[in-house]
C-alpha cells in the first residue's frame, strides 16, 4: 500500500531502487514471498515453453501484423519497441530464427544501439481480434544482406536494415490480460476525447517551438510519405 505520509521522489537512480522501497511498507524481496502468496505455476504453464519455431508458432506469426521487441542497453536500460507492417512481416528463416524488417521512423534507433551492446531480446506478437498472444525470447543481430532485404520489400522500398534474432524460447499466453482488458471489444473502450494528441506530446514533452497545429502537419506529412 502506498504510504502517503511520506514524500514523493521525483527519480530513482539507475539500478538504485532504495528510494523506492521507502515509499512503501510491504516490500517483495524475493521468489519465496511470491510464491507464498500466489503458490506455484501448473505443469501445463511451465511445460509449454519450447525451444525452435514450430508449425503452431509459424501460423501465429504468419498472422500478426504487430509485435513488441524488448531490449536492454549494456547500462540496463529497457525498451520496448513496437513494430508493424502487413500479417506475417515477420520471416521466420528456420526452426530457431527470425527476421524482422526495420522501416523508416523516428531514427532514434534503441533496439538497435541496445542489441549493439547487449544482443537479449523479448518478443510479444499480436493479432486484432485474438486474444492469446506469442512470447518468445533470444539473441538478435543487425543484418544488411540484400538478398534478404530484397526478399521483404513493401511497395519497391527496401528495409535499410534488418533484426535478426536466434530464439531460445517460445511460448503461448494466455488470453485473460486481454478478456479483461476489453482490448478487442469496441464497447469497452475508454472516452478518448480529452486524450492529448500525439502532436501535443511531441511539442509538451519535447519543448519544441513549433505550434502543435505545425507539429500535426508534420507528423501527418511523415505518415504520408514515410511509411516505407
Amino acid at each position: 500500500m502506498l504510504d502517503e505520509t511520506k514524500p514523493a521522489v521525483s527519480g530513482v537512480m539507475q539500478g538504485d531502487v532504495s528510494s523506492l522501497r521507502h515509499r512503501f511498507r510491504d516490500v517483495i524481496a524475493s521468489e519465496e514471498q511470491l510464491r507464498a502468496v500466489l503458490g506455484q505455476p501448473t505443469e501445463r504453464s511451465v511445460a509449454k515453453v519450447v525451444r525452435v519455431i514450430d508449425e503452431h508458432a509459424r501460423r501465429f506469426i504468419a498472422h500478426a501484423p504487430f509485435v513488441f521487441v524488448a531490449s536492454a542497453g549494456a547500462d540496463g536500460t529497457l525498451d520496448v519497441s513496437p513494430k508493424g507492417d502487413p500479417a506475417g512481416f515477420v520471416r521466420v528463416l528456420d526452426d530457431r530464427t527470425l527476421a524482422i524488417p526495420d522501416r523508416p521512423g523516428n531514427r532514434r534507433i534503441d533496439t538497435f544501439r541496445n542489441v549493439l551492446s547487449n544482443p537479449n531480446v523479448g518478443l510479444i506478437f499480436v493479432i486484432p481480434g485474438v486474444t492469446y498472444t506469442l512470447r518468445m525470447t533470444g539473441k538478435a543481430i543487425i543484418v544488411r544482406d540484400a538478398e534478404l532485404r530484397e526478399a521483404m520489400a513493401v511497395n519497391g522500398k527496401l528495409p535499410e536494415h534488418i533484426l535478426v534474432i536466434e530464439i531460445s524460447r517460445v511460448l503461448s499466453h494466455c488470453p485473460k490480460c486481454m478478456i479483461r482488458s476489453g482490448m478487442w471489444q469496441p464497447e469497452t473502450w475508454p472516452d478518448t476525447s480529452n486524450l492529448p494528441s500525439f502532436a501535443e506530446m511531441l511539442v509538451a514533452h519535447g519543448k519544441l517551438a513549433e505550434t502543435v497545429d505545425e507539429m500535426q502537419t508534420i507528423i501527418e506529412t511523415g505518415n504520408r510519405d514515410r511509411l516505407y
